[in-house]
């Protein structure tokens, strides 16, 4: 069987590169580097959410797609977070803390691709957890917002003005308040997983 490498699968690839390029640029000192990294990840956000709507819309959802996806969106978040803690974007919430968090997206994620390997075997599909949506909705803005906090304080405000140190502060702490956000939705969205398909692992009747 030949398989094709249609364009949904193509923007799901894509995003892989495109996630090494955001991290690089976020070490940029130079001009406009900081702009380029949230220019960069606003458009793998979009290249996110247009796999899937084109794959559905065309009919062509494959297993190495949505193997594919996740997978992009795990690098994707996992290394914006790291590189987030590294350059200590993420202040003032203390180390530990972020590191607690990266762990607790790391078990989520294990987990739930661990779930879907015994529900694929047995012939169950697992749905998509609508917390699971809200939160990657919420945890995309907040990634956003604190990839704009230096793109505002260091490409605009030495141009544009006060008003941009202002906007960046701003943008910093509706980043970090939608980031700590995103991680009950992670909590509950991990629960609701587990509650649903935990007979996958243990054999139990479905609640």
């Amino acid at each position: 069987m030949t398989h094709r490498l249609h364009l949904p699968n193509v923007l799901t690839l894509i995003r892989m590169p495109l996630t090494f390029a955001i991290v690089a640029l976020m070490y940029g000192t130079w001009p406009w580097a900081a702009t380029l990294a949230c220019g960069l990840f606003v458009v793998a956000g979009i290249t996110d959410w247009l796999d899937g709507k084109l794959a559905r819309e065309r009919n062509i959802v494959s297993d190495f797609g949505k193997f594919m996806d996740a997978l992009a969106d795990k690098v994707l978040v996992l290394g914006v977070m790291v590189a987030l803690l590294d350059l200590h974007y993420l202040e003032p919430v203390p180390a530990v803390v972020v590191m607690l968090i990266v762990l607790t997206v790391l078990t989520r994620e294990f987990m739930i691709s661990g779930l879907r390997m015994m529900a694929a075997r047995r012939g169950v599909v697992m749905a998509a957890d609508f917390w699971g949506k809200i939160k990657t909705i919420i945890q995309m803005t907040a990634l956003g917002c604190l990839l704009g906090e230096p793109m505002f304080r260091r490409d605009f405000a030495p141009r544009l003005g006060f008003w941009f140190e202002w906007i960046a502060q701003s943008v910093h702490w509706i980043g970090l308040l939608l980031f700590l956000v995103s991680i009950w939705f992670m909590v509950s969205s991990m629960w609701n997983y587990y509650r649903k398909y935990r007979h996958v692992l243990f054999d139990v009747p479905e609640a």
